[in-house]
């Protein structure tokens, strides 16, 4: 609680929308924004603290890599970036993919050279431990599929962040069915499961459609995407395409990935 307690009183003291902030009326401690646009496929706003919040579930002990099948596309092995467009900031460290742009509330996202659409997509990550920043960079980064769908990456495990921006989050639109992150300092895995967005003479057709694992416990089913995600905005499919980049975002936090991989469906 007064890790929590710290990251808003830093929130509080750098933030220009900080009194936007406010905490849920259960008293449960999460906190969010009550002035943002209300979601029209539910009762909720986009980003509200009194969204309810997924259940606590503990996953199982972190292990060693998963080997990638052989039909998979290796993004990184751990060797090199030739498989991104490399922006600045990003390095190959120890064997890890790390973002080392340290500036608050920016970062230079990671975009990989190939597109894909339909996809099984794996990851592994992990926050650092004992990492001081405000609340907003705490384990902050953030899986975007195709460059426009974010499945959030985040510090769940200390930080009662809005629902819709939890980890595991269809960032700003579906919380996670259950809150399954382990501890900074632990490995984290993603298994992604996408179905791009289909277009007809410019009509959206087919939403894109999502199936998430979080460290092995499903945390989106099957999940309509209702379109491009962001801030404090409603999403909406403006761009009408069914192919793009895999994209890591820079967040202000140094977080380490290794063994990214994606096969094609």
């Amino acid at each position: 609680m007064t890790t929590i307690i710290t990251f808003l009183l830093l929130f509080l003291l750098t933030a220009t929308h900080a009194a936007e902030l406010i905490n849920a009326k259960d008293g449960s401690g999460y906190f969010g924004y009550k002035d943002t646009p209300k979601l029209p496929w539910c009762d909720w706003l986009v980003h509200d603290p009194d969204r309810p919040a997924p259940k606590r579930i503990e996953p199982g002990t972190a292990g060693a890599p998963v080997t990638p099948p052989a039909d998979a596309i290796v993004l990184f092995s751990g060797h090199d970036l030739d498989a991104w467009q490399t922006p600045h900031g990003w390095k190959v460290e120890d064997a890890f993919l790390v973002s080392r742009d340290m500036k608050l509330g920016s970062g230079s996202e990671l975009r990989s050279r190939e597109s894909f659409g339909d996809a099984q997509v794996h990851l592994e990550w992990m926050p650092p431990a004992d990492f001081k920043c405000p609340w907003f960079n705490q384990g902050n980064n953030g899986v975007l599929l195709m460059g426009l769908y974010e499945i959030q990456i985040f510090d769940s495990y200390n930080v009662k962040i809005y629902p819709d921006g939890a980890c595991g989050a269809i960032y700003g639109q579906t919380p996670p069915l259950v809150e399954a992150t382990r501890p900074p300092g632990q490995w984290q895995t993603y298994d992604i499961i996408f179905y791009a967005p289909r277009f007809a003479d410019g009509k959206l057709v087919a939403p894109a459609r999502v199936t998430v694992l979080l460290n092995g416990i499903l945390v989106q089913h099957n999940q309509e995407i209702h379109g491009e995600t962001g801030h404090r905005k409603l999403p909406a499919y403006t761009k009408k395409i069914s192919t793009g980049p895999l994209v890591l975002g820079g967040h202000g936090c140094p977080i380490r990935f290794r063994n990214i991989w994606v096969r094609r469906l």
